[in-house]
């Protein structure tokens, strides 16, 4: 029947849609967690280089700093014996004085010197016509891309009379008999400063150039009418700060060649160090008591300084570069 009760059917209320939250109302966890799923495509692409990056980079070095405080040659379980590694290093170890020393010689004369010089020739070679700028940069790169330019310096400065120098200096009557290059310590350290120089100059110097490259002319124009006076002011105010990033790459590069300079010993001495180890290195040190000695937890202590030294004096050349143009 018609009379009988219609229930009403009450129309269902409308949800109460979420106000997005903005920015600011986000916590910096949320809003980097949101911007991680909106990228997370880039992060998929990325994921191979990051797990061989964390695999055999960041666990090494984790593990590295964590055998330094340990007694550990590799045949029994790490022992943790705190900081006697390190107290042995500076307290009982006379080698790696000798080794901490000619790695500071070393670093202090090639690193500045290598990174002030990388800049002054890009900067010399930049005003070049463009033919020539290609010919002179390729002069000064190809040591750096030379696989046996140590040959070169090893058949130079050979010991006997066939080498290059000795036989000049002999037809010219200035020595008698040939010198040991390479193993006086009269000659070591020098040249192998020198020849440290000269190869390291090739990336760096490349870096500059194309720094150089990068610099719009009109922020030149502009200065002058800013009130730039000379040639000094606009490298100061101008090229310097628009080269940071260059600065910086080479810094990192330049100090990262000076600390790690046994190598370069290493392919024109040999193994045989002369004279009271006058060009013995860290590098060298290292390499002893972990190759030889089997050491490593020492060797692992001796990475860490020479970790420490690395980066602190990158920091300290990264917060000179923040000041330039200032």
């Amino acid at each position: 029947m018609q009379d009988a009760a219609v229930k009403e059917v009450k129309a269902p209320k409308p949800r109460k849609q979420k106000k997005p939250v903005s920015k600011k109302e986000m916590t910096k966890w949320q809003y980097t967690r949101s911007e991680m799923k909106r990228t997370r495509v880039g992060y998929i692409m990325i994921a191979p280089f990051l797990i061989m990056f964390i695999t055999f980079t960041v666990v090494p070095v984790i593990l590295s700093l964590l055998l330094s405080f340990t007694s550990f040659d590799m045949f029994t379980w790490p022992k943790f014996i705190y900081f006697d590694n390190f107290i042995r290093m500076f307290l009982d170890d006379d080698l790696f004085i000798t080794a901490f020393k000619n790695t500071i010689i070393f670093a202090v004369a090639t690193g500045p010197t290598s990174f002030l010089l990388s800049y002054l020739l890009a900067w010399f070679i930049n005003e070049l016509p463009p033919k020539a700028r290609a010919f002179v940069t390729f002069i000064f790169y190809a040591p750096s891309i030379a696989g046996t330019v140590y040959s070169v310096f090893l058949l130079i400065f050979r010991n006997d009379y066939y080498g290059y120098a000795n036989g000049w200096l002999m037809k010219l009557g200035i020595i008698n008999s040939p010198i040991l290059w390479f193993q006086d310590k009269t000659y070591i350290v020098p040249l192998v400063i020198f020849i440290s120089i000269w190869t390291s100059l090739g990336m760096a110097f490349l870096a500059a150039i194309a720094g150089l490259q990068g610099i719009d002319r009109a922020q030149y124009e502009a200065g002058a009418v800013d009130g730039i006076k000379n040639r000094w002011q606009e490298v100061w105010y101008i090229t310097l700060p628009n080269m940071k990033s260059m600065l910086t790459f080479n810094a990192v590069i330049t100090i990262t060649n000076a600390f790690g300079f046994g190598g370069i010993v290493t392919a024109l001495c040999g193994t045989m160090y002369s004279d009271g180890y006058c060009a013995w290195t860290l590098n060298h040190h290292l390499s002893e008591y972990m190759g030889a000695r089997f050491e490593f937890g020492y060797a692992s202590a001796l990475a860490l300084v020479m970790f420490i030294l690395s980066f602190g004096s990158n920091k300290m050349v990264n917060k000179m570069i923040s000041k330039v143009g200032q």
